[in-house]
């Protein structure tokens, strides 16, 4: 199986249906470490494949959305988003970095198929309710990131999985209360599933991360604060779920160092 090609056929389809039916048939594939032989030459991809729809626009200029059933819909549509947009950043993971031992394609595959899951529950919950994937204007902020972290494995391990992914698992307790206090209780189901597994994805990513670091013989701390200042600019901006992330293998010295960044002695 070649392995990086199916990733990128799959990564840059631009049908909705065929971009899952795929991340679902490379999940199933056994890879084998002869499959990890058939070298891609690596593009620079400033967007995947995608539908027309959404319209992707300025994140500033989207509305607030507030708890009227359509600002509830919107609020789906927007995680709905979310979720398109992270199969891509699996299936990007897979093609781009392929250096890596086979663990690594299989954890990240697993998370494709996940997310993918992910995007079929929300997109079939529109459907239920009238609308579709698309019929919102959307931001393209977390591709962005990917597009920013695509020259090491390392950076994409850092900010991906541990600063977007894991943002997911601050926001979604807050968010999961408001849909229970709604018209969409549905929605609480499909939280919790997508809470569960995004604890196994950060965990993913921690585990790369941490992998490296020591491959590498950089302190995981020093560089995470190092590249949040390169690619942010500025300290995450809390609250965090402490109990969600110790879940996904933050150290306790992580999240000290995330809630007192300004105190936390980095050594």
């Amino acid at each position: 199986m070649q392995l990086f090609k199916l990733a990128f056929d799959a990564l840059m389809c631009n049908d909705v249906s065929e971009k899952i039916s795929l991340t679902q048939k490379l999940k199933k594939h056994q890879i084998k470490s002869h499959d990890l032989k058939s070298k891609l030459s690596v593009k620079k991809i400033s967007m995947p494949g995608r539908p027309l729809k959404p319209k992707l626009v300025n994140f500033q200029t989207l509305p607030k959305r507030d708890r009227s059933d359509l600002g509830m819909i919107k609020n789906i549509h927007a995680i709905c988003h979310i979720e398109f947009n992270a199969i891509n950043l699996a299936l990007d993971a897979v093609y781009r970095f392929q250096d890596m031992p086979l663990q690594y394609y299989l954890d990240w595959l697993k998370v494709a198929n996940e997310e993918a899951t992910h995007f079929s529950l929300l997109s079939n919950y529109l459907k239920e309710l009238g609308y579709q994937y698309g019929d919102f204007d959307a931001h393209n902020g977390l591709w962005q990131m990917t597009v920013d972290t695509d020259y090491d494995v390392l950076s994409r391990m850092a900010l991906v999985p541990r600063v977007l992914e894991a943002r997911g698992l601050d926001v979604t307790p807050s968010i999961r209360a408001k849909f229970n206090d709604s018209n969409y209780h549905k929605m609480v189901e499909i939280l919790d599933i997508i809470y569960r597994d995004e604890i196994g994805h950060v965990k993913i990513g921690n585990y790369w991360y941490q992998y490296l670091c020591s491959e590498r013989k950089l302190d995981p701390i020093l560089t995470f604060d190092s590249l949040i200042k390169k690619h942010i600019g500025s300290n995450l901006r809390g609250p965090f779920n402490a109990e969600a992330r110790l879940l996904s293998n933050f150290s306790q010295a992580e999240i000290n160092y995330l809630e007192h960044p300004e105190i936390t002695k980095l050594s």
